[in-house]
Formats: structure tokens, sequence, C-alpha cells
């Protein structure tokens, strides 16, 4: 029996050497250094999605501020396209009085020469082809001689400032 108790303590004293060895590589590792990593790591993370978020931030404000000033030139257009249809009225009607056709030609031109330095488009002719996305269409004909979605007549002309479409065009269309 006492060489069964002489082995025992043999394999208990392995044993601790052994656990004793394996504990400090353990302790360094996860346990000990995971506190400061996760507190890194959440820091990190944090001021990254506010980086992030200052920076959608930052191109969100420029994107208003560019969309704003277009809005306001396109208000700016829209509000004197009455004087614009007034002038053109007064154009067509005739009159025996030619200072005033030139008067009224001049004004026109110089509204025009205006639009032209926003930008504007000014669109809508006879003889164009109809489309839809920048027609209004307010009647139809048939006709042989004109073309199939051929413009015929023009009630009103169109207006573009870039892409924004600020007056649809008011025409008659053939076919």
């Amino acid at each position: 029996m006492a060489k069964k108790d002489k082995e025992q303590e043999q394999n208990l004293e392995e044993e601790t050497v052994v656990e004793t060895q394996e504990a400090p590589e353990t302790a360094e590792t996860p346990e000990e250094k995971n506190p400061w990593e996760e507190k890194y790591n959440q820091e990190r993370d944090a001021h990254l999605r506010v980086a992030a978020e200052f920076d959608n931030f930052r191109k969100r404000t420029a994107k208003e501020k560019e969309a704003s000033y277009g809005n306001g030139r396109a208000d700016a257009v829209e509000k004197m396209l009455p004087v614009y249809d007034n002038l053109e009225r007064a154009l067509n009607q005739p009159t025996e009085d030619a200072a005033y056709k030139k008067g009224v030609e001049m004004t026109m031109n110089e509204l025009v020469k205006i639009f032209t330095g926003l930008g504007v488009e000014i669109f809508g002719a006879p003889g164009d082809t109809f489309d839809p996305a920048i027609h209004n269409a307010v009647m139809h004909m048939e006709s042989e001689d004109h073309g199939e979605n051929e413009i015929v007549q023009v009630f009103q002309k169109g207006f573009k400032l870039g892409e924004k479409i600020v007056r649809f065009a008011m025409v008659q269309v053939a076919n």
C-alpha cells in the first residue's frame, strides 16, 4: 500500500506541476487583455461612426445648398414667365406703330438674353418631335402633311433650367 500511496502522490505532484505551468499562459492571454481591447474597439467604433455621420451630414448639406440655389433660380424664372408670355402676345399682334413694335422686340430680346444667362433653355417649336417628358399635348389633329408625333402648333413655350422643367410646352400634335 505504501507503494500505491507514493505513486498517487507522484501523480498528484505531476498534475500540480502541469497545472501551475499552464495557469500563467491562460491568465495572460484573453482574460487580462480583453477588457482593454474591448474598450479600445468600442471607442474606435464610436469614433468611426461619428466621423461617418459627420461626412454624411457634410455631403447632405452640400447637396441641399446646391438644390436650394437651383430651386431659387427656377422660382425666379417661373415668376418671370407671365412677362415673357405677354411680350410674345404683344409681338404677335399687328400694329402700325413701328416704334412700339421695336420697343417690344427689344424688351423681349433682353428677357431672352437674361434667361440664357441664367441657363434657361426655351423649347417647343413647330416641327419638333413630341416628347411627353417635356411637352403637354392639349390638342391632336390628323394630317397627311405632318409626320407622326410632330408638333404642329405651340400655344405656350416650355422652359427648362438644367434638368428641371420649369414649365412644360403646351402644344398641338399631329397623327
